[in-house]
């Protein structure tokens, strides 16, 4: 069966997604505010209006960009149209997230959070690759395989939206920490210690906004995070070993060659547990490092000599 399928954003996501969405012999018209070209089929615009007739609309544009864009959408979605997200931001001290954003500003109700160890390339080439999709609607759960899935991308669902938000959020920065780490020649057991100690903090702050705890063990949190540390070569990587060279954090993201949602993440989750009277030592210290307020061995020793208690 052949979709009509728009992609909103013209990044590398949104790119990877319109290729392969077009490989698998779907219509596929993908908007950005700028000009873009894209090899045929895939057909480019700058008109909103010209994703109106399309069944499945992915949206992959930056949690900062995403408030503006989902009043754009506003103007052309209505109650037929299914929408899925690929973002690893949240928006603003109350973490809200972008199915949130998409449901306050438009009329669209079947909505979906896509993440996981799922890389732009991979899925631009056609690698072998799983996701998760966190939706409650099964028939976009149907769709999104169809315009993607096969046997080179699993794409597995779970009812917990908000729990695959927030895990993906949150291990955009755990990644930019375990690459720092790598790069000051931590060990293994030390990365251990703190790959399993981060997704437990971000854990419990997710699960003060309703998320599942076994979602930040699966795909969407520890899943994705051990892909990133194996060696996916995402951005995030890149920004972690570039500030552990002493890089500034603008410099740095340059050097990742991409926008970084993980250090705004980072602050976000810290503030939103400070006010519920929650320890966040790992995204506190990590906001230190990234704002030049803390040395790296300085860091290793607040974290390695905090009190430790039961698992």
């Amino acid at each position: 069966m052949s979709l009509r399928i728009a992609v909103v954003g013209a990044g590398g996501f949104g790119r990877a997604i319109a290729q392969a969405s077009a490989r698998h012999g779907h219509e596929v018209v993908l908007w950005s505010r700028r000009d873009r070209e894209l090899p045929a089929p895939v057909r480019t615009s700058t008109d909103i209006h010209s994703i109106k007739d399309c069944e499945l609309i992915f949206m992959a544009v930056p949690a900062r960009h995403a408030i503006e864009t989902s009043e754009q959408l506003g103007e052309v979605v209505d109650g037929r149209h299914l929408m899925v997200h690929i973002s690893r931001g949240l928006i603003g001290p109350e973490l809200e997230t972008i199915t949130q954003v998409i449901a306050r500003k438009t009329v669209c109700r079947r909505l979906g959070a896509l993440a996981g160890p799922l890389v732009a390339d991979a899925l631009a080439e056609g690698r072998p690759s799983g996701a998760i999709l966190g939706t409650g609607f099964p028939e976009l759960t149907e769709m999104v395989r169809e315009a993607l899935g096969g046997s080179e991308l699993r794409v597995y669902d779970t009812p917990d939206v908000i729990g695959v938000e927030l895990a993906s959020a949150t291990v955009g920065f755990l990644t930019v920490v375990l690459a720092y780490a790598q790069e000051v020649g931590v060990g293994p057991s030390t990365l251990a210690v703190l790959a399993t100690r981060g997704m437990v903090e971000v854990s419990r702050i997710g699960q003060t906004l309703g998320a599942e705890e076994s979602t930040f063990t699966g795909l969407a949190g520890l899943g994705d995070l051990i892909a990133a540390v194996a060696g996916d070569e995402r951005p995030e990587i890149r920004l972690g070993r570039a500030l552990a060279r002493g890089a500034t954090l603008s410099s740095a993201v340059g050097e990742a060659g991409a926008y970084i949602e993980g250090i705004e993440v980072a602050a976000q989750m810290m503030e939103h547990a400070r006010r519920l009277g929650l320890e966040t030592p790992i995204s506190s210290t990590f906001v230190a490092l990234s704002e030049g307020r803390m040395s790296s061995d300085d860091a290793i020793q607040a974290l390695m000599g905090r009190r430790v208690g039961r698992e």
